[in-house]
């Protein structure tokens, strides 16, 4: 039976183009003193796209940008999809090893690299890169023989191209992972993926015509998390931001009455503890989404306390960013402050775009679902619209990531009676100490109360007599001197005796390019020369 009349794929390229008829005069981009109408908007686009055309790029193609929170950035995740191109955000803060894997990984044909990281690309040893675009930012100058990339935009016509679709379950990026346990995988999202999890994202934000969303979020993560295109889906306005500090933060939320923000905890730990975080006016609420690592109650708390509003999602690279979301109730109202931000540090219950999110045994040959008891942990498994195609090029990799009908996520949690999930600790982490199981994150969630704790990590290290207890790696707040015994004697207090950590070790946390903490590094460095029991 023909679909004919009833059938239109999903792309989130529809946006755009709904968006510049009917908000043709609305402001769509803020950048510095830069300002582009939703019109002007589709007609760089449109530019782009057309310009790529002109250089070959079709079908499939893979078309590359190392680039901040910039305009040309918020661009190519339509301008290069039109044409059938498939968008390669590379993050900005890797390696050039990491870098050049990426690019030789994914096949990217044309690079477009913003000057500020063109040192990286440029020691990269790239195969199959025909041209680079140079971004100059700020005035800088090119570092490139290639085109400028205003130069590049205008060699395209501002008409409206024709969008390139045969299936919205085509490619239409592909997000590499942070590679913390070996090499990055990439990521393939399809249209269909792009455009209900943009919709998850408006509808469960909160989102309408009025909201002016500030990219704090890196759009190289997860296209940042899908907002590239919510933000458009609504008729808002993005603000871009280069660089992503405190202080640039909250003077752009006073001046563009910013309603909207998405970042991770390392984030909001920033903003929290900046000094001069309540004289900022908010002339609209602000509402922040937060995701990555899960967030401690104590963070939640201390950015309310500022006059923002925190919604905790949960999710990965895999599922387009968050897949799930702390959905509040007006029964939770009436708590205390302390008791609200626990539970809006849960995980919660799927999007209404994902549909399906569960607790299984670990480890199993059968999926099997956990009691609603919150106290019995297995693993997060997901399925449904946002769940990737699947890993480039790493069908062996994809199939083990989805064993059972299932996305298998690594990380534990419980099921609450109410069905809402709380996440205890990746797989990898959990510390099991004498036969008794211990929730880094629980620990972690108890540390953050310190009043001299900024960010800390908590691992299994080797002891003689337990096999494994924790340790606790802290950064202090600036101008704190807490010793060893303060903090040891401070969970004595409020834990059970075996989960307190047995050793405290001060210093700066090593993070991933994305802000997570990267525990494998501090657990590896204390387990040297043993048999680990997690790798």
């Amino acid at each position: 039976m023909s679909r004919g009349v009833s059938y239109e794929p999903l792309t989130p390229l529809s946006f755009i183009k709904r968006a510049a008829y009917v908000f043709r005069e609305k402001t769509a981009v803020v950048y510095g003193d830069k300002k582009y109408s939703y019109t002007e908007f589709y007609q760089r686009i449109n530019r782009l796209a057309s310009a790529l055309s002109r250089i070959g790029i079709g079908k499939g193609d893979k078309v590359a940008f190392v680039c901040p929170n910039i305009p040309p950035m918020l661009e190519a995740h339509y301008g290069v999809p039109m044409v059938g191109g498939v968008l390669v955000s590379v993050n900005i803060r890797l390696s050039v090893g990491e870098v050049t894997y990426i690019l030789n990984h994914s096949d990217a044909k044309v690079v477009f690299v913003d000057t500020e990281f063109a040192s990286v690309v440029d020691k990269a040893r790239l195969t199959n890169v025909h041209t680079i675009v140079n971004i100059c930012d700020e005035g800088a100058a090119k570092a490139f023989d290639g085109p400028e990339y205003e130069e590049f935009l205008q060699t395209g016509s501002p008409d409206p191209m024709p969008v390139v679709l045969e299936d919205e379950l085509d490619n239409i990026t592909i997000n590499y992972t942070s590679g913390t346990t070996g090499l990055p995988k990439g990521v393939m999202y399809s249209h269909r993926g792009g455009y209900l999890n943009a919709l998850g994202e408006a509808l469960h934000g909160g989102m309408n015509t009025d909201s002016v969303y500030l990219w704090a979020l890196p759009m190289f993560h997860c296209n940042g998390w899908c907002f590239t295109w919510a933000v458009t889906a609504i008729g808002g306005t993005h603000v871009c931001l280069r660089k992503v500090v405190p202080e640039e933060i909250y003077r752009l939320i006073e001046k563009e009455s910013v309603s909207h923000i998405s970042a991770a905890p390392t984030v909001l730990i920033g903003m929290s503890s900046y000094p001069k975080a309540k004289e900022c006016n908010m002339k609209v609420k602000l509402n922040v989404m937060t995701a990555g690592a899960p967030p401690s109650p104590t963070v939640i708390k201390n950015m309310e306390s500022i006059g923002a509003s925190v919604t905790q999602t949960y999710g990965l690279t895999e599922v387009y960013g968050p897949h799930s979301i702390c959905e509040w109730q007006r029964k939770w109202d009436s708590l205390d402050i302390d008791e609200k931000a626990k539970i809006k540090a849960r995980q919660g219950v799927p999007y209404i775009t994902s549909e399906f999110m569960t607790v299984v045994y670990p480890g199993e040959s059968e999926i099997k679902e956990v009691p609603a008891d919150g106290e019995t942990m297995g693993e997060i498994v997901m399925r449904g619209n946002n769940v990737m195609l699947g890993y480039y090029k790493q069908p062996e990799s994809s199939g083990e990531a989805f064993r059972g009908g299932w996305f298998h996520s690594g990380d534990l949690a419980v099921k609450h009676p109410d069905g809402y999930v709380e996440i205890k600790d990746r797989i990898k982490d959990i510390i099991i100490s004498g036969g008794e199981n211990i929730s880094t994150v629980e620990v972690e969630n108890l540390l953050y109360q310190h009043p001299d704790v900024q960010e800390v990590a908590v691992v299994a290290v080797p002891d003689p007599k337990w096999g494994e207890v924790p340790k606790a790696f802290v950064a202090p707040k600036p101008g704190t001197n807490p010793t060893a015994e303060d903090i040891i004697n401070f969970c004595r207090e409020r834990i059970a005796r075996f989960k307190v950590p047995k050793a405290i070790e001060f210093g700066e946390l090593p993070k991933t390019s994305t802000g997570k903490i990267m525990k494998f590094k501090l657990r590896d460095k204390e387990w040297q020369g043993m048999d680990k029991r997690v790798n």
